[in-house]
């Protein structure tokens, strides 16, 4: 191959670079020319964004915000449900414009994902039944022969994997739940975070919390995005700095039950 034609492959190669770029930086054009955000939720999560088994509403902190920066964008919105374990996919393919479901930023996930500044913060909890002999405090759970739940696809998986070393850990995938496998004496206690930690308080009359006596592993949420868009980012950190400031955020806190961890800084 001559050295004229590499440098012309070379060359349309940079143009093509560079005008695919901006293609794949457009997030905040197109949402405002299409009238619509998309907006990506797992429906499950009490407290963030959950749907009512009995009114089929969705309702949580993250709906009441991502309503907000839906109105400050001039669009409408539209929920994109999703779950833990498909969240890294559903964003990078593109099918939500942003993931506003308490998303816990792991180093792993900002390996593949962008994030906002955090808004809320949560250490992990033990739910076990009231009635249960095997586990009565933090020190009953990585015991021998105790069976620890914990929800596929969250933080609290490779947290926990890493965390016990005498105590079998139980991974609970759809559509088995981790209230059931309790319930059904199948694990003696599941892990969870402070927003899904209230669903048993505020339901169940059998259920009992488990709290680590010193923080254990304290993880900030934020908002999820694709890589590689920075002006999309860089508008998102301003609606969380925005209702920050404003009190939209603690006001949204304050009605689903999460004030104790906002994160206001």
């Amino acid at each position: 191959m001559s050295i004229l034609r590499i440098l012309a492959l070379a060359v349309a190669g940079i143009l093509f670079a560079a005008q695919s770029a901006p293609l794949q930086a457009q997030t905040l054009e197109r949402v405002k020319a299409a009238g619509k955000l998309q907006v990506c939720i797992w429906p499950d999560y009490y407290g963030i964004t959950y749907r009512n088994p009995r009114t089929q509403q969705l309702g949580g902190i993250d709906i009441d915000l991502s309503a907000e920066l839906a109105r400050d964008l001039g669009v409408a919105v539209e929920y994109v449900e999703t779950s833990f374990p498909q969240l890294v996919a559903d964003v990078n393919a593109g099918r939500c414009d942003v993931a506003m479901f308490a998303v816990g930023m792991l180093p792993a996930r900002k390996e593949v994902l962008a994030f906002t500044e955090p808004y809320l913060q949560s250490d992990i909890y033990g739910v076990t039944n009231r009635a249960s002999r095997t586990v009565r405090q933090w020190s009953d759970i990585d015991q021998p022969g105790v069976l620890v739940a914990v929800q596929a696809g969250t933080f609290m998986e490779p947290v926990m994997r890493d965390a016990l070393k005498q105590a079998r850990m139980v991974v609970i995938k759809p559509p088995a739940t981790r209230e059931q496998e309790l319930e059904a004496g199948r694990v003696d206690v599941f892990m969870t975070d402070y927003p899904y930690s209230r669903r048993l308080l505020d339901n169940a009359d059998w259920a009992r919390l488990v709290s680590p006596p010193k923080p254990f592993f304290v993880l900030p949420y934020g908002y999820a995005v694709k890589r590689g868009d920075a002006r999309w980012l860089a508008r998102l950190d301003e609606f969380v700095a925005a209702i920050k400031r404003d009190g939209r955020l603690m006001a949204a806190a304050k009605r689903h039950g999460l004030a104790e961890i906002v994160v206001m800084r």
